[in-house]
């Protein structure tokens, strides 16, 4: 844990976010977790910032002496003196005094002119960072009334302390200024370096801490077995509970393991294709970029052409569905062998790899959050591979052999209208996560999640096995839907694909381009680490708009399935606590990662995912 450099009370020189100049600030708080200093201006405002854009005033005043004593002016009139003169250079006339503080007042007055011009560039173009999110984004915001501009234009009021800043830091520039700066940006290299070197154990312990993982290790794997009995039931109600239990050794079949084997493996092949573009992902805790290759879709399209070629010769998939609550096991079964494997590797790995959340030193925590936040094998990325490939593409193919298998267990040429729309409306969701696939590499599961039981298990059991509970409901249980209500499901169904799509694609190119004059509508309010929060726009609507597009077409993927039940609703249930748990991880995050910034955009988009509600 690095010490604290400035304490509380001491008035330093603080850098306003965005721009170069250094005001006077009194250090009001610090806190151990972001490791940001909240400073206090002395117009009233208060900001959240890095060590690093905080120096003594000691250093101003020490600059400011060693710049005058080393002006180039100074120097050629000092050789320029007759020898007759003082040694402590000479007075100027009355009038030579005149012009020099006129001409000095002009500099400030110039200064202060343009000033504002500047203010007006950097509330326009401040950059921003590519932060783009999937499913959890962290929030952009901005206001109508442009909270960053108003809070700068403060900073503009002419008193004796803006000129003394001023006068540090012209905007004309000179040779001493820029050595300086080099010097300034070589120690700011080497401050962060040392920062990030120190890795601090995981504190916030979630799910419950250390009972609570230990019982969710066990009791993830039985809802997912529980939800499978009850589709296979002919009353699959709530009261029925529990269903009539299988034998033991009908849930293990060795052939079954090798079939999911060589699905898994297949799915790596096609990753290790050298098709498909390479991106670099956010910087690590030591400043490195990971590569990784974009072919999610490519891997998609095989698989597809693979599934075609396997019906055109007549091989049966209804195999899978004969076998489901086997492949399940045998999914959980190879999601557990790998954790243990994901553990043992990360206590060889060094300590900056380690994931920020899984860090607590507890095994059990550890074991079930993950411990290395990425583990590779040579070039291939473990974590980043089972997020997208052999889960999210099985979930399709797990839909396709349920709607045959419903044509061929009820004797019809064609599929139903309700399982039409589920595999629709589920095919949709799962080729837009592949067409942006690289938007991944920027959420919570890449970033700071580590690869443990907790992703291993979601990954290769829940989504494939649970995400499909719809459509292996209505495999024994079908439903019939009118084409005026299937037109109403669509539509609902579109409405929250609009809203995930938008609100996503609003925040990705806010965050890769934020002076597109397409985006010249959206306001934001800067923050200490240089990046926008949107107020306008989706996100200036809810705090996660992408979150209540997810819950909209979540419902419109269950409806198809009728009320007769609530088990097709599990999943909108499940969704539903999801987003919100997410959403609370996200607040925290955001709160530790902006501060005042944070608290600010709260009051002004104070719904988190519902409007009105919640």
């Amino acid at each position: 844990m690095p010490n604290r450099k400035f304490a509380d009370g001491e008035v330093v020189m603080g850098r306003w976010p965005g721009s170069v100049l250094y005001y006077e600030v009194q250090v009001t708080h610090y806190d151990d977790v972001s490791h940001l200093y909240t400073v206090k201006y002395k117009d009233g405002t208060e900001l959240a910032l890095k060590e690093s854009d905080i120096r003594s005033q000691s250093s101003f005043k020490h600059r400011k002496s060693q710049s005058s004593s080393s002006s180039p002016s100074r120097k050629s009139r000092s050789r320029s003196r007759s020898p007759g003169r003082p040694a402590k250079g000479r007075r100027r006339s009355s009038s030579q005094s005149r012009e020099y503080k006129d001409d000095k007042k002009k500099t400030i007055q110039e200064t202060n002119l343009s000033l504002p011009v500047l203010v007006f560039f950097f509330c326009l173009f401040k950059p921003s960072e590519n932060n783009t999110r999937r499913y959890n984004g962290e929030p952009d915001s901005t206001e109508k009334n442009d909270t960053s501009c108003v809070i700068m234009e403060q900073k503009l009021k002419p008193d004796v302390e803006m000129e003394r800043v001023l006068e540090q830091y012209s905007l004309r520039p000179r040779k001493e200024e820029k050595k300086k700066e080099e010097i300034y940006s070589e120690k700011k290299v080497f401050e962060t370096k040392t920062f990030e070197k120190a890795s601090s154990k995981t504190k916030d312990l979630e799910f419950g801490g250390r009972i609570g993982t230990l019982i969710l290790i066990f009791f993830l794997p039985a809802t997912v077995f529980y939800l499978l009995l009850m589709c296979k039931q002919d009353d699959p109600s709530l009261l029925n509970f529990p269903p009539p239990l299988p034998p033991l050794e009908s849930l293990w079949e060795a052939r079954v393991f090798g079939v999911f084997l060589l699905w898994f493996f297949l799915q790596a092949l096609f990753y290790l294709l050298p098709i498909g573009k390479v991106v670099e992902g956010l910087p690590l805790s030591n400043g490195r970029k990971l590569q990784y290759r974009i072919n999610g879709f490519y891997a998609f399209i095989l698989t597809a052409a693979a599934i075609g070629i396997l019906l055109y010769f007549q091989f049966e998939l209804h195999y899978l569905y004969d076998h489901f609550m086997q492949f399940a096991v045998s999914a959980a079964a190879f999601s557990m062998i790998l954790s243990i494997f994901l553990y043992i590797r990360s206590l060889k790995a060094p300590e900056e790899e380690l994931a920020p959340s899984g860090n607590s030193g507890y095994f059990i925590y550890d074991f079930f959050t993950g411990h290395e936040l990425n583990p590779r094998i040579g070039s291939f990325d473990l974590k980043y591979f089972c997020e997208l490939r052999p889960g999210l593409i099985g979930w399709v193919v797990i839909n396709l052999v349920m709607l045959l298998a419903e044509m061929k267990i009820h004797n019809q040429s064609m599929p139903s209208l309700s399982m039409i729309l589920v595999n629709s409306f589920q095919l949709l969701y799962v080729v837009d996560a592949l067409w942006y696939e690289a938007t991944v590499l920027t959420t919570m599961d890449i970033t700071h999640d580590g690869f443990g039981f907790m992703l291993a298990f979601g990954d290769l059991v829940w989504v494939p096995f649970v995400y499909s509970l719809q459509a292996y409901y209505l495999v024994g249980h079908p439903n019939a839907i009118s084409w005026p209500i299937a037109a109403a499901i669509t539509v609902l169904n579109c409405i929250g694909y609009y809203i995930f799509r938008s609100a996503n694609s609003q925040k990705n190119n806010f965050r890769r381009n934020p002076s597109d004059p397409k985006l010249a509508y959206l306001k934001f309010i800067p923050t200490a680490t240089g990046k926008g929060l949107l107020v306008t726009g989706w996100w200036g609507f809810v705090r996660h708009p992408n979150y209540l597009g997810d819950i909209i077409m979540a419902l419109a993927w269950s409806l198809p399935c009728g009320f007769n039940n609530i088990l097709p609703y599990f999943y909108v249930i499940y969704f539903i606590c999801l987003l919100v748990h997410r959403e609370a991880r996200d607040e925290h995050h955001c709160k530790q990662k902006y501060g005042l910034a944070w608290e600010r955009y709260c009051q002004r988009v104070p719904y988190r995912i519902f409007p009105y509600i919640y």
